[in-house]
């Protein structure tokens, strides 16, 4: 008897790939990348110099349509696979060269304008009928697959994948059947317009740098704007080669009585002492040094805690890969644990203003970068 067809491990669609193609430029500073695949989205896993460990998580809510099949493990390797080994069987991991599917995304080079971080360009994105309330909205505005979501696509009409309007958007439909098979993408500038079918071939993942980030160990957590971090980051010469991040705690409540305030003051302007900043970014080169100074400011940091002083260093090129990130994102989360690992993790804003019903997921993907400190000085 012929054996049945197994389903395809991943069926993926996007009417516009331009926020897609966005989170993949986050993370384009290597170009092998590990595509792990589970049923809550897929991430895209890069490392360098086994310091610098980035991911962009792209949640399933964020695709159209969104349908992953744990892959089944051959009868071999399941007589001889442990505990561990069958729960690791529910996610689907493969190598590709990450600047060669940014490239067939851009195929028509209508994915290069990356979402902006203003919410007036995420409406921009929107099809003009968006909010015209009819009760069939999420089977027709080509961003829902109606009552084939999570069936089979193939008799789906591509027409739906695209959005009505002036403004040129490529629609793109991913598939992957399984370890050995390539990544089949079918690209299209609009729903009448040209067709692209690609082929990316996977590999077989190697494993990546462990660093799990001791959130019980915080030294430093800090939430701010993207933009101020994206400013001292862009003014930074390429010469700098190392940054080091100097964390105060920050000054005593307000509670405290205006007399006992006020007799600080004096002390301090007595003793010439002033102040540190809660936060200092120091970037240090062959040819100089400059200090860059957060004020205590609410509009500046959200967020800051800090119980004791804390400074690390980390090589200025690992900390200024995240300017891709940065540019799309809205804010910043930064920490640092006691041995100096530090984690930024950007919120990078969803051109579809509203969540998917019965998802667990929000539509807001976010990038993670996980740096490794330096031991001495360069």
């Amino acid at each position: 008897m012929p054996t049945a067809q197994l389903p395809p491990v991943l069926k993926a669609s996007v009417h516009d790939v331009r926020y897609l193609a966005g989170l993949l430029r986050g993370v384009n500073f290597v170009n092998k990348a590990t595509v792990t695949v589970t049923d809550t989205g897929i991430t895209i896993t890069v490392e360098e110099a086994r310091s610098l460990l980035a991911t962009a998580f792209i949640f399933a809510d964020i695709f159209d349509e969104f349908v992953y099949n744990a892959e089944k493990p051959s009868l071999e390797n399941s007589s001889q696979a442990s505990d561990s080994e069958d729960a690791e069987q529910e996610n689907a991991a493969f190598e590709i060269p990450l600047g060669t599917l940014i490239e067939c995304l851009n195929i028509f080079g209508t994915a290069g304008a990356s979402a902006s971080s203003s919410s007036s360009r995420a409406r921009r994105w929107k099809r003009d009928d968006d909010d015209r309330g009819s009760e069939n909205e999420d089977d027709n505005d080509g961003r829902r697959l109606g009552p084939n979501r999570g069936g089979d696509a193939g008799n789906t009409s591509i027409e739906q994948y695209f959005a009505s309007g002036s403004e040129k958007r490529t629609g793109m439909r991913m598939s992957y059947a399984g370890s050995g098979y390539p990544l089949m993408l079918i690209i299209a500038e609009e729903a009448d317009g040209p067709t692209t079918a690609c082929e990316i071939t996977t590999f077989d993942p190697e494993p990546h740098l462990e660093l799990p980030f001791n959130a019980n160990e915080t030294e430093l957590k800090i939430i701010l704007k993207s933009s101020w971090l994206r400013d001292a980051l862009s003014e930074l010469d390429p010469s700098f080669e190392k940054l080091t991040f100097i964390g105060n705690p920050p000054p005593e409540s307000a509670a405290a009585t205006g007399a006992q305030t006020s007799a600080r003051r004096k002390s301090a302007a007595r003793s010439g002492a002033l102040q540190p900043p809660m936060l200092r970014i120091q970037a240090v080169g062959g040819f100089g040094s400059i200090e860059m100074d957060y004020p205590n400011d609410r509009e500046v940091l959200e967020t800051f805690e800090c119980a004791q002083r804390v400074c690390f260093s980390y090589r200025a090129v690992h900390v200024t890969r995240a300017l891709r990130a940065l540019q799309n994102s809205t804010k910043t989360s930064l920490r640092i644990d006691s041995s100096g690992l530090m984690s930024l993790q950007f919120l990078m804003p969803s051109p579809v203003p509203r969540s998917r019903p019965g998802t667990k997921s929000g539509t807001e993907a976010f990038i993670d970068f996980k740096i490794l400190p330096l031991d001495d000085d360069l």
